[in-house]
């Protein structure tokens, strides 16, 4: 596959969704057992009720990081098949996403460069909760290659 084929198929606005993710306590607990992130933020209710001030919780939320990882996932499934793969994300989290919350990152195609190295995607993110609502946003940055990554040149 040549990725300059594989980069002028590809159109601006285009629109990449992701799989939407259910938050559950044991979601929650697979994620801290993988990135050792034990914060009661993530499974003291009455902490979380306590701890805030004029912020109100109302119990534990999804790691922030996890967003990263659906948002990850979601460009890596659509990118590599295609020969493209990830280079860069830069997010913001917007709200907490709570138990019981179905959140679906979506990534939009906002413009391609090519250069002399390489063929660009850039993209912007947006994952929303179940009811519509923003929880992260930002942008990302991909590439496709001819030659893969990792691997010598002849």
């Amino acid at each position: 596959m040549s990725a300059k084929k594989e980069f002028e198929k590809v159109a601006v606005g285009e629109v990449i969704t992701g799989r939407p993710f259910t938050v559950s306590r044991d979601t929650i607990q697979a994620f801290a057992d993988a990135s050792l992130d034990y914060n009661p933020l993530h499974f003291d209710d009455n902490y979380m009720r306590n701890s805030f001030g004029k912020t109100q919780f109302g119990g534990v939320i999804m790691h922030g990081m996890q967003n990263f990882a659906l948002i990850s996932r979601t460009l890596t499934d659509w990118l590599i098949p295609r020969g493209g793969f990830h280079r860069r994300l830069e997010t913001r989290w917007l709200k907490p996403v709570q138990l019981g919350h179905t959140i679906t990152p979506v990534a939009k195609l906002s413009s391609k460069k090519a250069t002399e190295k390489g063929y660009w995607l850039l993209f912007d993110i947006e994952v929303t909760n179940q009811d519509g609502m923003l929880v992260a946003a930002g942008n990302a940055m991909a590439e496709f290659l001819d030659v893969l990554p990792g691997k010598r040149q002849a």
